[in-house]
This record gives structure tokens, C-alpha cells and sequence, in this order.
């Protein structure tokens, strides 16, 4: 088992620690995750089926319009959103429902930005713990 550790930009400050759920590809939550379970719901996604809730989900970026910022505070006032996330570029859909999440349920999601190079190193079923500083701590667990 090795550790590895990342320096990213945190957008949102926190900390949080999980199994990491990681696509090389955007992804929409409008029609695109289940926010009343924490599901994966776009078919054609490659995450598709997956639970996100209390996981570290690291994607490129969000795809689609801002209704992910509803559809992701919906899931954060529902507890099926995910431990964190992170992304390779300020996500501002992620960024606003953290925030407006912090304001109305003192639940931010944690937001990091790593470097495509440093996104390239995260594999599902990795364990990674997002830090306050923007550090992404991965321990990998199979090659």
C-alpha cells in the first residue's frame, strides 16, 4: 500500500476521507444522479449505477446547466451526497452548492482542484482524505 500525496487548490475548504468513485469523463446531474439515493443515473455515463453518497467523486468537470447546483444541494439536505470532490478546474455549479449548503445546513462539500496530470494518478477503490489546505492524500490499493 502506498501513499501518495497531491497539491491541489481548494475552492471549498474541508476535509473529508473516502473511497474514491473517479471518471475521466464530465458528468450532468440534471437527469445525471439520483439525488433522493446518490446514484449514478445517466446511463451512457461510465459511473453509471454507482453510488456517490459519502464517497470522494473526482471528475474533470460538471457537464450541462445549473441545475447541478440544485440537484447536488437537494442531495446534500438529503444525505446522499458525496464525502467530497474533485475536480481539475474551478467547477462554479459545484462551488455555488457548497456554499448555499453551508448557509442553509452547515454542510459544505469539500472542492479541490488538482492538475490533469495529478487527476490521471486517481483510480476507483483508491482511499483518498481531502485535507484543509487543498492536499489530496491518496493511499492506493492495486497498482
Amino acid at each position: 500500500m502506498d501513499k501518495l500525496t497531491l497539491s491541489g487548490k481548494p475552492f471549498i475548504a474541508g476535509s473529508a476521507k473516502g473511497i474514491a468513485l473517479v471518471s475521466r469523463e464530465p458528468l450532468s446531474f440534471w437527469g445525471g444522479y439520483d439525488w433522493k439515493t446518490g446514484e449514478i443515473i445517466d446511463r451512457r455515463h461510465p459511473l453509471s449505477g454507482e453510488i456517490a453518497k459519502g464517497k470522494i467523486l473526482a471528475i474533470p468537470f460538471t457537464r450541462g446547466s445549473s441545475t447541478t447546483t440544485a440537484v447536488l444541494l437537494e442531495s446534500i439536505r438529503a444525505e446522499t451526497a458525496p464525502a467530497g470532490i474533485i475536480t481539475t478546474a474551478t467547477d462554479f455549479f459545484f462551488a455555488l452548492a457548497s456554499v448555499v449548503a453551508d448557509e442553509m445546513y452547515s454542510k459544505p462539500i469539500p472542492l479541490v482542484a488538482i492538475s490533469e496530470s495529478d487527476f490521471a494518478l486517481l483510480k476507483t477503490g483508491d482511499e483518498i482524505e481531502i485535507e484543509n489546505d487543498g492536499k489530496v492524500v491518496l493511499t492506493k490499493f492495486g497498482g
